[in-house]
């Protein structure tokens, strides 16, 4: 086979001074969209032929700048002379009209090339919409970088966007955008990223694109291969594949092949993330004329694999493109190998190589309506906020400030606030406004509006809350807006506006919840349009039995609004509902848990939590702070926030790494929370939904459990030995004798809790479906019993901890799991044999010696606290 020859391949960006484009006019240039950033006027490139326009219709923030004049040679196109910069907000972006369902070429580009005389290269970051792209590198200031992507666009517009990461002021010198066939570059599923495209045969210093290539692409030459040889034809190469790829002749008329005809060509290349998926496109033409004692084939491979299931025999002066329909598997590396077959006479040859990478754009943008509205309500008030930029509110990160957006997993964000209270506006209050479907809040106060009090503001389905006051505003107020008003559907402030007036109506007049307002931080004051009384500004919910016997543990659901700012941070999501994140007039953080209309559970189990956590008290169980109950939509429970979340993220994660020493804490700080629900409380309570994902952890990294919804209380009159209670709980955690019998103890939160003791010993998913479904008992019952307890260890633990404290720890959760109820332990002889673990291990390296009945005692507080009753 010869020696392997192995290629570097690496893009080259700047265009050398030896570099030329050939001028060929009559080449189309339709769908084509050129823009110039910094250009003050249109004009025709000279070595290329395309048309540019300057960009200040597509963007209205960052400053013109250009390159020094003694920098412009003459083979630098015209459109890197000049660049926008944006020294100014962390996010500024390009919106340019496209036509939908047109696959395109975009392509952006950057030239440093020192224009502020800092000489300080800066690096940042490039979106798509609200998507990463890549970030912008390079290196030095010479440096000219392409980065393109293939993208078929689902909406007449998108933004490429700059984002400033702390790293330099960002910039971009050119923007391009070019239509392809939409039957060429087809992928499974995701956008491209070029990686490479590279004229194999070409020169050094010889680029290619416009208007060689239709489609505009850049065609690099690979650095020189040793053993190598460049063959060509002054020939046309027909280009005309069903593909519609296209590779201008210009690229298909020059090639390389192998000196030694028996060595193969050699192409590897690989990526830092090997989690990467590739494209690869090979172009072949046969250059040469072949004598009838001659024939050209090869075969080629992918990491020794066959990859092209015949062998290749390029035509004559003919294009002809192999390349994965689906995504290369994925590797660390790819070797690719062009082999010659037996039989021929002619070693393989390659003309063409282009190279991508899958992109995956799938965050979800604002609901397009949406965008419409908010982008028409900047320009009828010229906003100029430095964050309106891009997505208004994906990401999350850099969502536009004044609107508060709500984020659901099955649905794009939405816009449910607006606040552009003292802004500077002038003129009428937008028609625009109506378009946000599901706005429920808007502030548009001490500002300069005139004119009427729109109609449409009392038709908007879900506004709640309308500030209109301090502004010039005049005529009569809408009745209906007035009618919402006294029903308490929604809250009206218009206050300040001496031209205004009001008729009053026969509907009856409710008072109305001003906290809606404060929750969106757009009131200092109680300001309404006709006078109430302070004392009834906040109006106790109807009574809902005994959950009133705790007043001042009740919330108004506007508090709750303006605890979470609206909803603004989600936290998680359960059965239950949604948990957001909130803060409490004092400061302090909680978590808010919503009741979903679709929950499967309800106000049952509901009320259990509430009355359940407002009688129990305990250190290794999450504080109640309160609770809201104003109806079946407007249900919450109020707890104290832990900032770890919850150990099975945690332990699931990519991010910190649990210890031993601090799984065992956990473990204990969970047990004792467990045993005070079953001996410290009467009557004896049983969680029934003991999981990891129901064990939170606080900064400290204490654990608590949470979660009291299933919670049932245990019977102690007489011989009663368990409740005969319909089956609830988790799959994988739910005790196997109470699911076949229906008979529910406190042994089987013990069974529970032994699981996610394996959890912990283990870092391994509770179930894993492998062919068949595989329960974490029966993993480590087969894998101990082989006696190495390193098999089951973590991995990112087995380097550091106690091995007797782990085979102690792992005796006891296989205890726990007895499929005998009466097998199993106390969670008090848990509690004792987890504090034998954690001694063990806190006596591990040489670490201090802790007494398993005063120091442990002392440090995790095993007081019971007050009984519940």
């Amino acid at each position: 086979m010869g020696n392997i020859i192995f290629i570097h391949f690496f893009l080259l960006g700047l265009l050398p001074s030896s570099v030329l484009f050939p001028l060929v006019y009559g080449q189309s240039q339709q769908g084509f969209i050129s823009i110039d950033c910094g250009s003050n006027s249109s004009y025709t490139e000279k070595i290329t032929g395309i048309n540019y326009v300057p960009d200040w219709s597509y963007i209205d923030t960052g400053r013109v700048r250009s390159i020094p004049s003694n920098r412009i040679l003459s083979d630098l196109e015209r459109q890197l002379w000049s660049l926008r910069s944006f020294p100014q907000g962390k996010r500024n972006c390009y919106n340019v009209k496209v036509k939908v369902g047109t696959k395109y070429l975009i392509r952006a580009s950057f030239l440093y090339e020192n224009y502020d005389a800092q000489n300080t290269v800066p690096e940042f970051d490039l979106h798509f919409g609200p998507n990463f792209w890549v970030t912008v590198k390079l290196g030095l200031p010479q440096t000219i970088i392409h980065e393109e992507i293939i993208h078929i666009t689902t909406s007449n517009n998108v933004k490429v966007c700059v984002v400033n990461t702390g790293n330099g002021t960002p910039f971009i010198s050119a923007l391009e955008l070019r239509p392809l066939e939409n039957v060429s570059y087809e992928t499974v599923s995701g956008s491209l990223s070029t990686y490479m495209r590279l004229d194999i045969g070409a020169n050094n210093n010889t680029f290619i694109r416009y208007p060689d290539d239709v489609y505009d692409r850049i065609w690099s030459p690979p650095v020189p291969i040793s053993g190598w040889v460049q063959i060509q034809t002054s020939s046309e190469v027909n280009n005309n594949d069903n593909k519609g790829f296209k590779a201008p002749s210009s690229v298909l008329n020059t090639a390389s092949t192998v000196a030694d005809a028996s060595a193969p060509m050699f192409i590897p290349w690989g990526d830092p993330d090997q989690s990467t998926k590739f494209y690869i496109y090979m172009y072949f033409a046969e250059l040469q004329t072949l004598q009838p004692n001659q024939s050209r084939t090869f075969k080629i491979y992918n990491n020794g694999k066959l990859f092209y299931n015949r062998d290749v025999s390029p035509a004559y002066l003919n294009e002809n493109v192999i390349y994965s329909p689906a995504p290369l598997s994925i590797n660390a590396t790819h070797e690719f190998t062009l082999v010659m077959s037996q039989g021929s006479t002619m070693p393989p040859i390659l003309n063409a190589l282009e190279i991508y990478k899958v992109m995956n754009f799938d965050r979800p943008t604002t609901n397009q309506g949406d965008v419409v509205a908010i982008e028409s309500i900047k320009k009828d008030y010229k906003v100029t906020k430095e964050d309106w930029q891009g997505d208004p509110c994906a990401p999350k990160t850099l969502a536009w400030g004044a609107l508060v957006c709500k984020y659901d997993a099955s649905d794009p964000p939405t816009i449910i606030g607006l606040n552009l209270s003292s802004s500077g506006l002038m003129g009428e209050i937008s028609r625009n406004i109506s378009n946000l479907a599901k706005l429920e809040v808007l502030d548009l106060s001490n500002n300069n509006l005139i004119g009427p009090v729109p109609e449409f503001l009392a038709e908007m389905p879900f506004l709640r809350v309308l500030n209109l006051a301090g502004n010039n505003l005049s005529g009569q107020v809408p009745a209906a807006l007035i009618n919402k008003m006294n029903k308490a559907s929604l809250s009206l402030s218009l206050d300040g506006n001496p031209n205004l007036h009001v008729t009053a109506t026969n509907e009856k007049k409710n008072d109305i919840l001003m906290p809606i307002l404060a929750a969106f931080g757009i009131l200092t004051g109680p300001v309404m349009v006709q006078p109430h009384s302070p004392q009834n500004s906040h109006i106790e919910p109807q009574s809902h039995g005994p959950l009133d016997q705790h007043p001042r543990r009740r919330y108004l659901y506007a508090d709750i609004l303006k605890m979470t700012n609206h909803f603004d941070t989600l936290l998680g999501e359960g059965g239950f509902g949604k948990v957001y994140y909130g803060q409490i007039s004092n400061g302090t953080e909680v978590a808010v848990k919503m009741l979903s209309p679709k929950s499967g559970q309800g106000y049952k189990e509901f009320q259990a939590e509430v009355d359940i956590l407002l009688r129990v008290h305990h250190r290794n169980l999450t504080s109640l702070v309160g609770y809201c109950n104003e109806g079946d939509t407007k249900m919450g429970l109020i707890y104290e926030y832990m900032g770890r979340g919850n150990l099975g993220s945690l332990l699931g994660g990519k991010g910190e790494v649990l210890r031993w020493k601090d799984r065992l804490q956990v473990a204990l700080d969970s047990a004792q929370g467990l045993e005070y629900l079953h001996n410290g409380c009467r009557p004896p309570i049983i969680h029934r939904d003991i999981k990891s994902s129901n064990i939170l952890l606080n900064e400290h990294f204490q654990a608590k459990l949470a979660d009291f919804g299933l919670s049932r209380a245990f019977p102690t009159d007489g011989d009663a030995t368990h409740v005969t209670t319909k089956v609830v709980g988790t799959p994988g955690y739910l005790d196997p004798q109470y699911y076949i019998s229906f008979r529910l103890t406190e042994k089987s939160d013990i069974y529970s809790f032994g699981i996610v003791l394996m959890e912990l010993i283990t870092g391994r998913p509770v179930l894993v479906k492998s062919g068949e479904i595989s329960h974490i008992t029966k993993w480590v019952d087969f894998n101990i019993n082989q006696g190495d307890i390193y098999s089951i260890m973590d991995p990112k633990i087995k380097e550091s901890c106690n091995v007797n404290s782990v085979w102690k720890a792992v005796d006891m959760a296989m205890a726990c799991t007895a499929s005998d109820p009466t097998n199993r332990p106390t969670m008090s002889q848990v509690v004792s044999e987890l504090k034998e673990c954690l001694n063990l291990e806190l006596n591990h390296g040489n670490d201090r010696q802790v007494d398993s009945t005063m120091s442990i005692a002392s440090t995790f507080d095993n007081e019971l606290g007050p009984v519940a009753r």
